[in-house]
């Protein structure tokens, strides 16, 4: 009995370490295989076709759960609608045609600024004490992405120019940190795989319409053997499996911790450069992942992984 005990504290801690992880880590090949492509596919039809991967590659495991559950979704039809319309039609979306002009450290930078908004729209609108051990944190966290953007030279940051690119990428995490704070009032006994269907069908219908006006505009897909493959990993990793985990984390954890995650894309994005494309680790490096890891550590979310029940 005694020796069973510590195992058990050691897989919830394992489980919920897992959530935490592996969005991040499958959202940041998002990030570069949208940069990637950006000349081959339009923003709007990489968004598209990527959701149409995802429904079809989602559908015959979610397909029962739906049934079983849309009376529940018919209950919530406004929190369905936001949580289609941030989390599946608007954010990707306004991410892509942000990645179009805007420079990867500038993305970088904006996208640690999450966080601080899930945070800061939690103290606003959603009744969630602003403490600042978490704000404390977050600074530590962002701080860390900026060691890694800027090389450790703080020169690098005031010679860096902002756009309208930079603007459609800040509108986008806007959306994501309200999708985050929704997730909260899905009924608990609502299949998170149904409604994950339910949100991307739904959010299809949405961005349906901007498709063709992308295309009405000229806007003409390149399919080549990169692109197919690009939008083949960007409609089953980022969509489907990093989605899903996201929703579970939120469940678990709550908003400010799932979000906390974002911090760890420039820490995969440093990790993948050394071990897939053999470049050399730098000290501005390690000591940006020191400091976002001390960060998440400061925030106390930690502790509260390890309250959680499986």
């Amino acid at each position: 009995m005694t020796n069973d005990k510590p195992r058990f504290k050691w897989q919830i801690t394992a489980i919920n370490a897992l959530l935490i992880v592996l969005p991040p880590l499958f959202w940041a090949g998002n990030f570069i295989a949208a940069r990637g492509i950006r000349n081959d596919l339009p923003p709007v039809t990489l968004a598209f076709y990527r959701w149409i991967i995802a429904v079809i590659v989602l559908l015959p495991f979610s397909i029962a759960a739906f049934r079983r559950d849309w009376r529940k979704y018919r209950e919530h039809p406004w929190l369905i609608l936001g949580l289609s319309i941030t989390g599946i039609t608007a954010f990707n979306t306004l991410i892509y045609v942000g990645l179009q002009t805007t420079a990867a450290a500038n993305g970088l930078i904006i996208n640690a600024c999450l966080p601080l908004m899930i945070l800061l729209l939690g103290a606003l609108f959603y009744g969630q004490p602003l403490r600042l051990r978490q704000s404390l944190g977050m600074l530590l966290s962002f701080g860390g992405v900026l060691t890694i953007v800027t090389r450790g030279d703080l020169h690098v940051l005031t010679a860096m120019s902002f756009g309208h690119g930079d603007i459609y990428i800040l509108s986008g995490l806007l959306c994501w940190a309200f999708y985050t704070h929704w997730l909260k009032y899905v009924p608990a006994e609502v299949s998170r795989v149904g409604l994950m269907s339910v949100q991307m069908i739904v959010g299809l219908v949405f961005l349906a319409p901007f498709y063709g006006w992308e295309v009405e505009g000229g806007g003409v897909a390149n399919w080549n053997m990169h692109a197919f493959l690009a939008l083949a990993y960007v409609g089953i990793i980022p969509s489907v499996m990093a989605y899903l985990l996201y929703n579970a984390c939120v469940d678990r954890m709550g908003p400010a911790p799932a979000g906390m995650s974002i911090y760890l894309m420039p820490v995969f994005g440093v990790m993948l450069s050394v071990f897939v494309l053999g470049e050399m680790l730098h000290w501005y490096q390690l000591l940006g992942v020191a400091l976002i890891f001390f960060g998440i550590f400061v925030a106390g979310m930690m502790p509260k992984w390890r309250r959680d029940k499986v």
